[in-house]
Parts: C-alpha cells; structure tokens; sequence
C-alpha cells in the first residue's frame, strides 16, 4: 500500500499543533496506535514507548484532555506526537502496518516542504495575502544583503591584510589596518588585548591572546637620545591577529582614519 492510498483511506489524520512555540505537523498517538493494531492497551504502550525511548514533552509531543470518557469524571489523554517521533513508533513495531505508517509520514512531510504555487489572482483580491507575500520577499531580500556585507567585509579584511608579513608593532598594524594609531591602542586596552604593568613604560599582550596566536612578544632595540641602546619586549599583532582585528573593529574608526 502506497502513501496515496494512506492518505485516500484517511487512517492517520495529520493536523497541527503548537509545540515549543512553532507549530508542526503532528498525529493523534490513540489514532497510531489503533492503526499499528498493537497488543498493549494505548495507556500502557504509549507510556512505555516514551520511557523507552526518551521522547520528551513539548519536543516531541503535547497533551491535550479534549473530553470525559465514558466512565463518569475520567479524562481522556491525548497524545499529539511529531511526525519524527510517529516514524520511529511505527518503525520499532516491526511489522507490515509499521512499515506502511512510516512511509505514509515521510510523504506527507515531503508534501509539506512542496512550494506552493502562487495564485496571482488570489493574491491581488487578498490584502493579508498581499502584505504577507510582500514580507516573505522583503525578509529575503534583507537576508541576502546581510549576507553580502558579511561577505564584503570578510573580502575588506583579507586584502588589507594580504600584504603582512610576520607580525607587526601595534603602529605598522593600525596603518595595515588603515586606522589611526591612538584609536588602536585605545580599542585593544578596551578589548583586552594590551595592558600595562605598573611602572613599566612598555604594553604587553594579555596571555589568552597569546595562546590564541593572535599577539606575540618581541624584544626590540631602541636606540636613545644619547646613542646607547635599550632592549626592551614588545607586544605585536600576528597575521591571525590582523586578519582577527580586521573583522572585529567597528566601521567608525576606520571611516575616521580614512577621511581623518
């Protein structure tokens, strides 16, 4: 038996619940249960399906007590269940009613991810269509151009790294970086990036920076005033860190450097 005759003979109805806050196709368990032909009364199989396999509540089903049964004051419980869990009921059963059920579910969600066709007419006549329609688009259109400014930046940032060899001073690193010196500094003592010791003159690099490779200490030789010359450590951004930092400073202290 194919999914069409399933769907023909109206088995397992599937409708629509809430479930986490969306709202997904589901199936009444009593109506699976009764189709699989199972043994076990519904209580007692639908309980132990859950315990045995780990299915959770308002993920993979939710309750409902739409009425009283027909003993005076007792409730019915009604298990809604997601497509995903009423495949794997289906399947454990391991038989023929089992293996139809399955199929069944895989079509109606293949159906359900189907576009549906656009009735031009039925659109024009229908202001909710209209608005609605003229969303779905204009999210689509919003996405694709959040998606090429991360893909512009992305780009931005490599060429302006492209030409670094080996790590720079913070100075050389803010003019690869086309910004002004005394904003870098300033952002990387904010971000935690640098830092100064008490009584020290010199910046060193913050250690997770370090072990991320992302900054690294040289010694460097500065030559005084009065000729001698004076080695001292100093912190310098990687090209892992450029390329970090390209992506990472906000556009307003580049547009500063470049129009500054």
């Amino acid at each position: 038996m194919n999914a069409n005759q399933l769907n023909q003979e109206s088995l397992i109805p599937v409708s629509r619940s809430e479930i986490n806050g969306e709202s997904i196709q589901t199936v009444k368990a009593r109506e699976l249960h009764e189709f699989l032909e199972v043994g076990k009364d519904f209580s007692t199989w639908i309980k132990d399906r859950i315990n045995q396999y780990d299915f959770i509540e308002d993920r993979d089903y939710v309750l409902t007590f739409p009425k009283i049964g027909e003993r005076k004051n007792v409730k019915i419980t009604e298990y809604h269940i997601t497509l995903d869990m009423a495949k794997e009921l289906s399947m454990v059963e391991r038989n023929e009613k089992g293996k139809q059920a399955r199929q069944y579910f895989i079509e109606c969600e293949r159906i359900a991810r189907e576009p549906k066709p656009v009735d031009v007419h039925e659109v024009l006549n229908d202001p909710s269509a209209m608005r609605g329609l003229l969303l779905s688009y204009t999210e689509k259109v919003l996405a694709l151009e959040e998606k090429n400014k991360e893909l512009t930046a992305d780009s931005e940032a490599l060429s302006r790294i492209s030409k670094a060899e080996g790590s720079l001073c913070i100075t050389d690193a803010a003019k690869t970086l086309q910004v002004k010196p005394k904003s870098l500094f300033s952002w990387l003592q904010r971000h935690h990036w640098i830092y100064k010791r008490i009584g020290c003159a010199y910046y060193c690099a913050y250690q997770d920076k370090l072990n991320r490779g992302l900054m690294e200490h040289k010694s460097t030789t500065v030559l005084r005033s009065d000729g001698t010359e004076k080695v001292t450590p100093q912190a310098r951004v990687t090209p892992e860190g450029l390329e970090k930092l390209a992506k990472l400073l906000p556009p307003e202290i580049t547009e500063v450097a470049v129009n500054g």
